[in-house]
Parts: structure tokens; C-alpha cells; sequence
């Protein structure tokens, strides 16, 4: 992605200033904060404490993998799936360790969760917020709700037994409930870690509030910079945290921007709409059209492109939560499909584990299209 941006300003592809400007600072500051909180939470073996508090409740694997699929789902509904994504890797590599599961099924199982689940609430996914604030709706939390919920939870299962074939050794997994007794190694740290985390549940717990009374929520950024306050600046240990840092992946997102503003001058994207004419309005093609699309400029960039055509277009509220599922669940096709997968793939590298593109895409093909399916004929429903 790196060698593609700097392709671009050196062709003249992309201005410097243009480069510049379409670097979003808030997703920067974002994923900058909540990698301090992420690292804090690893450091201080909090994450080791409360993966053996929740692991010690399940003595079975498919009990296990139910739980983690749905909680993680359930999580980045409400805290954001990349959020769940940076704190989450370091988790269930800390449960594969605990277990003896592969930590390559547990990585896919989170990036899976994490993707689905988020389609279900307008602050899942940085997509489904700007569907959510330019699709037209009246009360998007609501809305998105009542109508992506059962869908996501078929889809969660779909997950479950995806899984469950892949790793057929899950089924006879059987977990020593004596882990729930590990403590943590920095409780100074520790404490900070939790404070943060009870930051981040309380604003967002705000933010839900102002949105169903018809309030501004509060800036996402902003959020993650009130978290990750008290650990940099009470913490003995903030410059431990800073060097735990995901830098790489700070430049990948960065690099991301200046790519997709080439892609955005090109015209690529609404040409393919001009093209596909009226049937690009329909809820399959919407799907299909946020599926593929996204692997080749990801789904905020996709969405942001698709927007406007829509709106011009006068599509109701089915489409536009079509556009919101389509261009999420691409995030389960392939590892370039979503900003999430990038954070936990280069966290599971940096920790040792590699989990490739095409081991992904094995199981995230077949998944997405029954995921598609799924969501395709639901909205037709609506």
C-alpha cells in the first residue's frame, strides 16, 4: 500500500496537498489512541486475566466458539469494530495459547466476528456511520436495528459453522476452568487499562443515548483520546505503550487515503454505476456491486463514492442499509476487504502468528457469498 501511494505522488496521479488533505486524521488519531489502550490492556496481562475470567465458564469448544463469535459480534456493534480488533487480537491469541486451539481459526473467528456484527448498529463501522448520517433516516439506530439485527445473527451462526468445519478439533476442545485463577502482572497499569476501558463503554453508552434523542454523538476520536488520557499521561510506563504501538499499521492507513483519493479522481466507481444503469440501484447489485468493489478500494472509500449516486438516485431506506451490509461484509471475503482485518492480521504478525491472504480468503469466500445471501433476502423482505 505504501509502494502504491508513493507511486501515485510521483506520477502526479495524486497533488501533495491532495495527498495530504485525504488522509483522515480522525481514523489516525482514532486508531493511534486505541492501539495505547490496546497495548495497555496487553501489558499489564489484563487481557490474560479476563481471557481465563471468561474461558473458565466454558468447558466445551463449540460452547466456546459460540460465546466468542457472539460477543465479539455483539461488541463491535456497540464499541466499533475496529475497536474490537486492535483489544481483541492479543485476546484470542491469548486464548489459543490458554487452550491449545489454532490461533489461525481464533484470528478468522474474531476478523469474522468483528465484520459481521458491526453491520447491525450505524457505529459499527465508519461505513455504516456514514450511511447512517447522509441515507435519510429518521432514527438510524433504530432503524438499523430492527432490520439488520436477525439477519447478523443468522449470519453469526453462519460463522459459528464455518468455523466449526474448518476445525473439526474444536468440537472435542474441553477447557480447564482452573485459568480463570491467572492475575495480572502490572495491577498499576492494570487499573488504568480497565479505567480506560470503562471510558470508552461510557461514551459510547452517551453517544447511543444522544443519537436515539436525536442528538450529535460524540466524535469517535474524541472518544479514544479521553481513554487513552489517563494511561499516557499517569502511566509510569507510557513510553513502553508508545513503543507497542502499531506503527506499521499507522502508515498503512495513512498510505490507504492517498491510494484511495487516486481512485476517487479516476471516476473508476461511478463509472461502473453509469454503466450498470438502474439495475446498480437494486438491493442485489448494491450488495454485490459493495462485495467486490471494496476488495479493490476498501468499504469506507466505497461507500463514500457510492453515496451520492445513490441519493441522486432517490433509493429508499432498503437500499441504503443494503449499501451499509454489502460494503461490511466484504470485510469477510478477503484481508484488503476491511480496515479491521489489516489490524488483526498485523497484530497476530507482530505477535508471531501470520495468517496469508489466501488462508483467508479460503474460508471468507464461501462465507460472504451465504452471508450475501442471507442479507440479499432479508432486505428484499423489507
Amino acid at each position: 500500500m505504501l509502494l502504491g501511494a508513493v507511486g501515485m505522488l510521483i506520477t502526479g496521479e495524486v497533488a501533495l496537498v491532495d495527498a495530504l488533505h485525504s488522509v483522515d486524521v480522525g481514523i489516525m488519531v482514532f486508531l493511534f489512541c486505541m492501539f495505547v489502550v490496546g497495548a495497555a490492556l496487553e501489558e499489564s496481562g489484563l487481557l490474560v486475566r479476563m481471557s481465563g475470567a471468561v474461558l473458565g465458564r466454558f468447558g466445551t469448544g463449540p460452547c466456546f466458539i459460540l460465546a466468542l463469535v457472539f460477543a465479539a459480534g455483539i461488541g463491535s456493534a456497540i464499541l466499533m469494530n475496529d475497536t474490537l480488533a486492535v483489544i481483541g487480537t492479543p485476546l484470542v491469541l491469548g486464548y489459543a495459547r490458554m487452550t491449545g486451539a489454532s490461533p489461525k481459526v481464533l484470528l478468522l473467528a474474531l476478523a469474522f466476528s468483528v465484520t459481521t456484527g458491526s453491520v447491525a448498529s450505524p457505529i459499527g463501522n465508519p461505513q455504516n456511520l456514514l450511511v447512517a448520517t447522509a441515507g435519510g433516516f429518521s432514527d438510524p439506530v433504530v432503524t438499523f436495528f430492527i432490520a439488520l439485527a436477525p439477519p447478523t445473527a443468522i449470519a453469526l451462526l453462519l460463522v459459528c459453522v464455518f468455523l466449526l468445519l474448518i476445525d473439526p478439533t474444536l468440537l472435542h476442545l474441553h477447557i480447564d476452568r482452573t485459568i480463570s485463577e491467572v492475575s495480572v502482572a502490572d495491577p498499576g497499569l492494570s487499573r488504568l487499562a480497565c479505567l480506560s476501558l470503562i471510558v470508552i463503554a461510557v461514551l459510547i453508552a452517551a453517544t447511543v443515548l444522544l443519537s436515539l434523542c436525536g442528538g450529535a454523538g460524540i466524535p469517535l476520536p474524541a472518544i479514544a483520546m479521553v481513554a487513552a488520557f489517563p494511561l499516557l499521561l499517569f502511566s509510569s510506563r507510557r513510553l513502553d505503550l508508545l513503543r507497542q504501538v502499531d506503527w506499521p499499521t499507522l502508515i498503512f492507513f495513512a498510505a490507504m487515503f492517498v491510494v484511495m483519493e487516486g481512485v476517487r479522481e479516476s471516476g473508476a466507481v461511478a463509472g461502473i454505476f453509469q454503466d450498470l444503469g438502474p439495475a446498480a440501484i437494486g438491493i442485489p447489485a448494491i450488495i454485490t456491486l459493495g462485495i467486490v468493489l471494496s476488495q479493490f478500494v476498501s468499504n469506507v472509500p466505497f461507500v463514500a463514492l457510492a453515496l451520492p449516486i445513490l441519493i441522486d438516485a432517490g433509493v429508499g431506506e432498503a437500499e441504503m442499509l443494503a449499501l451499509a451490509a454489502g460494503s461490511t461484509i466484504a470485510g469477510n471475503l478477503s484481508v484488503i476487504g476491511a480496515a479491521s482485518n489489516v489490524i488483526i492480521v498485523q497484530g497476530a504478525e507482530r505477535r508471531g502468528v501470520h495468517l496469508g491472504f489466501f488462508a483467508f480468503m479460503k474460508v471468507g469466500l464461501p462465507l460472504t457469498l451465504m452471508q450475501a445471501t442471507v442479507y440479499i433476502a432479508w432486505l428484499a423482505l423489507l
